[in-house]
């Protein structure tokens, strides 16, 4: 399916144009019907000459609706722009054209409308003057008549070539539905409806309501009147929910995929084009939802938004602002940060505008990393950027580099307190480095070649020749997402790791030698402890085993290990607790 929203002026022939294309008036109210005259978003949907099926959002012209359109326009991908030949461009058809070219909409074809009524060929050449120099430049231009059917041949023509023209949507996305209808179906309950952009949805998923964090399941799903087990992008989908009242969500809401999002209030952006003027309030307009917020300049085309509303939000994500008093869209947004840092300190806001002009609204893991130096791997990618490599928390080089120097200080410093000490504590040197989780500080202390084990630090290098540092390397960065799903013997010794190898590694604190060929990362008994204490007692070997994500391979010998540590203990009947201390 391929969605296509509607733009022009009031009572130029959209709905009329939608109807004749699809035989559905998008006209849904009786108020509507009676006064001629689109008020709230209107659906319709057909099937073109090549199969392929579009589905049209119709939006209101008249500039007391402009809000509704842009419910419908905003998470639409292309346009069917109308412009009527017998009065030409008009008000309306300018801010709806200021509203796409901010959105960045590069897709459509231009209908001159009632083509029986007046040459076409003015008001085509005039709509193409105020398309050059937007995002819509160039488009093709159709002319046609709706109360003849003059032209909507060649229209179909035009909107299938536009409709294969679209860029691919990504079904393996995480779901964000702007929704833009909330109504009650006897008998179903709560159904939601909205254009999907991006990712799959199934009947029995989970969802997250947003903002008011209720969680819910999809009871059901429609698309084009017919019930489906699945939808996927770009689609126009009904949603039937289970969990949510109708009074619980609204237009504007979106439905997202659990702990896939950040909700934001405050977020840094790029405006296009440049400002001439900076009101200090203004309505941002992204998706279906509409939000009041504040804004700070920082410098000549930046600014910070503070929302009203928390708002669930992307690196690189596309949106409006709009000056309601002054009937003008004040310019296109493009979102560079969902989580800025404070401006509390002097001389914080100039430094900010620097580092925004230096920035891409592209999302880019490597340079988010970079900028904040130590993230958890989930965030970021809930910020919208590919974290760069594996683990739950990552730190950049740059400042892993810097702690590893300081590292080595902090180390030096504690032997001169106290020579006699068995190197310094791990979690002393964590707290005095600012690092959010213990995995780091081992990457630091490699980094810094100080040895970890037992829970302290000890300054002597690991004596360990390149080839068995490589092969030691490659052991610790395949466990850090799995600890404790151990490399094979065939695996290891593919590493040039055999025996003799493994056992310096351990002594060095590189690894934790479990057993012979067996080696975890020098915290795993820890982390073992600590997640084999979160089980109720006495627990089992295939308890254990599902609490570590891991094999009888690895868990017995593991066991084995903890008892002879005293950190667990096994009962007469076979059973394992842990010690307390």
């Amino acid at each position: 399916m391929h969605v296509i929203a509607t733009a022009g002026h009031v009572d130029h022939g959209k709905s009329t144009l939608v109807r004749q294309l699809t035989g559905t008036d998008p006209d849904r109210w009786a108020e509507e019907r009676r006064r001629g005259l689109t008020i709230d978003l209107g659906f319709a949907w057909t099937r073109l000459a090549d199969g392929c099926t579009t589905a049209f959002v119709d939006v209101p012209g008249h500039e007391r609706f402009v809000p509704n359109m842009l419910a419908g326009v905003g998470p639409v991908p292309a346009v069917l722009f109308v412009v009527a030949a017998d009065e030409g461009w008009m008000p309306q058809s300018d801010e709806h054209l200021d509203a796409l070219n901010a959105l960045g909409v590069r897709h459509g074809v231009l209908a001159v409308t009632r083509c029986d009524l007046a040459d076409p060929r003015a008001a085509s050449e005039q709509a193409a003057d105020h398309l050059a120099g937007t995002t819509l430049a160039g488009i093709p231009c159709v002319p046609v008549s709706g109360a003849t059917g003059a032209g909507l041949d060649a229209l179909r023509t035009e909107l299938d070539s536009l409709v294969h023209r679209l860029p691919a949507a990504d079904r393996d996305a995480d779901v964000r539905l702007w929704i833009d209808r909330v109504f009650t179906v006897r008998g179903a309950g709560t159904v939601v409806t909205g254009t999907l952009t991006a990712g799959t949805l199934h009947v029995g998923d989970h969802l997250q309501l947003h903002p008011a964090g209720i969680t819910c399941a999809v009871r059901g799903l429609q698309a084009l009147g017919s019930p489906e087990p699945q939808v996927g992008a770009v689609a126009r989908v009904a949603v039937n929910l289970r969990g949510v009242d109708c009074g619980q969500a609204r237009r504007g809401d979106a439905l997202l995929t659990p702990g896939r999002w950040l909700s934001t209030e405050v977020f840094d952006v790029r405006i296009r084009p440049t400002p001439t003027t900076w009101p200090a309030e203004l309505m941002l307009h992204i998706g279906s939802a509409a939000a009041p917020v504040r804004v700070r300049p920082l410098g000549p085309d930046h600014a910070r938004l503070t929302s009203n509303v928390p708002l669930p939000l992307r690196i690189g994500d596309r949106a409006l602002l709009r000056d309601p008093g002054g009937h003008r869209i004040h310019g296109g947004v493009d979102v560079l940060d969902v989580r800025p840092p404070p401006l509390t300190r002097r001389g914080a806001a100039r430094a900010r505008a620097a580092e925004l002009a230096a920035m891409d609204s592209s999302p880019d893991g490597v340079a988010e990393l970079r900028r904040r130096r130590v993230v958890r791997a989930e965030e970021l990618r809930a910020m919208g950027a590919p974290p760069p490599r594996t683990g739950r928390w990552l730190i950049s080089e740059d400042h892993r580099a810097a702690l590893a120097a300081r590292l080595a200080e902090l180390l030096a410093q504690h032997r001169r307190d106290d020579p006699l000490a068995d190197g310094m504590p791990a979690e002393a040197a964590r707290r005095a480095l600012d690092l959010p989780d213990p995995a780091l500080l081992a990457e630091v202390a490699d980094t810094a070649g100080i040895a970890l084990r037992a829970g302290r630090l000890h300054d002597e290098r690991p004596d360990l020749p390149d080839h068995v540092r490589r092969g030691v390397s490659a052991v610790r960065e395949a466990l850090l997402d799995h600890p404790f799903q151990a490399p094979t013997a065939d695996e290891l010794s593919a590493l040039g790791l055999g025996d003799r190898e493994l056992a310096a590694a351990a002594r060095v604190g590189a690894l934790l030698r479990v057993a012979p060929g067996l080696v975890l990362l020098p915290d795993a008994e820890q982390v073992a402890v600590d997640r084999l204490d979160a089980l109720p007692e006495p627990f089992t070997l295939s308890q254990a085993k599902r609490a570590l994500d891991t094999t009888r391979r690895v868990a017995v010998p593991l066991l084995e290990l903890l008892a002879r540590r005293g950190r667990t203990r096994r009962l007469p009947d076979g059973t394992h607790r842990v010690v307390s201390r």
